[in-house]
């Protein structure tokens, strides 16, 4: 029985350590996300930048903030970013490369994530009736292209489809060399009409569901604790002859 005890014990621990690793952790990541929607909502509300400053500030230093682009969209080179979803709704991402009007830009576009399109099986959409002006002038809040990921990235379904962000599949897909950004253009997030382009929300300013997690991961930290206590106790009584308790 002691050795039975001594194994379970350490078990019990063991499970509510982990446990209480895990609520640590989540309450970490629980920090991180609130310092990112803190940095996000401060960028985004601080004055518009010109479209120069992303020539002149690194691209860390302007994630997020919002810039006014005007400028010629190319719209027979644009790309669609496939298995998009809005408001539960299947879709695209509308990805349009424009050329400031700016000095200083040459041959080099910015891709403009324009908004979201319907399409019953998120991959094909009519693209022409979906267009704005020729001079296409938006706010927009600067982003990143994420990281590579392993995979093929282009559609094989579509010639003008991609499955993820890549600033080098864009380039060559488009045609022409691309700015290190994506710039999200902002305005009316609610769909009025399937044939046109709804803007996508900026990122939600939730903190998500961690802290949840944390106090889940802590509670079964106290379970694994709490019923060796038990069964201790339990045992005890046992070896003595004692009845447990009627509840």
């Amino acid at each position: 029985m002691n050795r039975k005890l001594i194994l379970f014990g350490v078990f019990a621990v063991i499970a509510a350590g982990v446990c209480v690793r895990l609520g640590i952790w989540q309450l970490h990541r629980l920090d991180e996300r609130r310092m990112k929607n803190a940095l996000v909502l401060a960028r985004s509300n601080a004055e518009s930048l010109p479209m120069r400053a992303l020539h002149e500030q690194d691209t860390s230093a302007t994630h997020w903030r919002r810039v006014t682009i005007q400028g010629v969209a190319d719209y027979d080179a644009e790309v669609v970013q496939t298995s998009r979803s809005l408001n539960g709704t299947p879709g695209v991402y509308v990805l349009t490369p424009v050329r400031p009007l700016e000095e200083g830009w040459g041959d080099t576009a910015v891709v403009v994530l324009r908004g979201y399109l319907y399409s019953a099986d998120a991959r094909t959409v009519e693209l022409a009736r979906a267009r704005e002006a020729d001079t296409l002038s938006v706010e927009a809040l600067v982003t990143s292209f994420p990281p590579p990921r392993p995979g093929a990235v282009r559609s094989p379904t579509s010639d003008n489809a991609i499955r993820a962000l890549d600033r080098d599949t864009l380039s060559a897909m488009m045609h022409r060399p691309l700015a290190p950004v994506v710039l999200l253009a902002l305005g009316d997030t609610v769909t009025r009409d399937v044939a046109l382009v709804t803007r996508v929300p900026p990122p939600s300013q939730s903190e998500g569901p961690h802290f949840s997690y944390a106090m889940q991961w802590f509670g079964f930290a106290t379970v694994f604790i709490v019923g060796f206590v038990a069964f201790v106790r339990n045992s005890s009584r046992s070896s003595r002859g004692e009845r447990p308790p009627v509840v």
